[in-house]
């Protein structure tokens, strides 16, 4: 596995403040970089210093006192309020990635921030008060207008876009016909598990769902 410093990080992905077309260039260097990682610990730690990094550079006051923020004598990787003395971690946003099963057949949509040809599984945040399931199913329907049942988790994978911990769900088809929301999701269809479009990383939890998937370690249903 690269050894992936904080150092090798910063070259690769461009961590530097700036105007918004920069920050544009910075997420699709990222992005590049989880492409091409050649592990999960390696993905997972490109994961964490990008988004360590950009909270770093970020966050330097506090949220109750506005008093400047200081190192923690004890913890690593939080930050103390010179002021109040409240501690701050760095915040971690769960989110649901869901793979849509439809007898051998599965949803796969083209978000508006893909590639031209690019087709992935459906995501979304967790609202308060939700629990994951009830996430999937209200995401689903919300992204593609499909009900889902027969909820089932696969595993998770930290995601710093911008600091989510993905949820990984495969989900069977309920009922209901595709309907793309048309902001985020502009195309979505069902795919025969081997006829798939262009898809994700080999390393990406996107990709782990599909290629269970497709080879059958899922049951079939519907």
């Amino acid at each position: 596995m690269r050894k992936c410093s904080p150092c090798w990080i910063k070259n690769q992905v461009g961590l530097v403040s700036g105007n918004s077309w920069r920050a544009q260039m910075q997420m699709d260097d990222v992005r590049t970089a989880l492409s091409n990682a050649g592990s999960e610990d390696e993905f997972s730690e490109i994961s964490r210093q990008v988004q360590l990094e950009r909270w770093n550079r970020q966050v330097t006051f506090c949220s109750l006192c506005s008093a400047t923020l200081q190192p923690h004598a004890e913890e690593e990787i939080a930050k103390e309020c010179s002021g109040c003395g409240h501690v701050h971690y760095p915040p971690v946003s769960p989110c649901i990635i869901v793979l849509v099963k439809r007898g051998e057949y599965c949803l796969l949509a083209h978000a508006a921030k893909f590639n031209a040809k690019r087709y992935s599984t459906l995501a979304g945040f967790i609202e308060p008060g939700e629990t994951a399931e009830q996430a999937v199913i209200r995401e689903v329907k919300e992204e593609v207008g499909v009900d889902v049942c027969n909820i089932r988790y696969m595993g998770s994978q930290s995601w710093p876009f911008p600091h989510a911990l993905m949820l990984g769900f495969f989900a069977d088809y309920e009922s209901g016909e595709i309907v793309p929301d048309g902001v985020e999701i502009l195309e979505a269809d069902w795919f025969h598990r081997n006829a798939l479009p262009d898809i994700p990383a080999p390393v990406s939890i996107s990709r782990r769902l599909i290629d269970t998937f497709v080879a059958g370690k899922e049951s079939f249903s519907g």
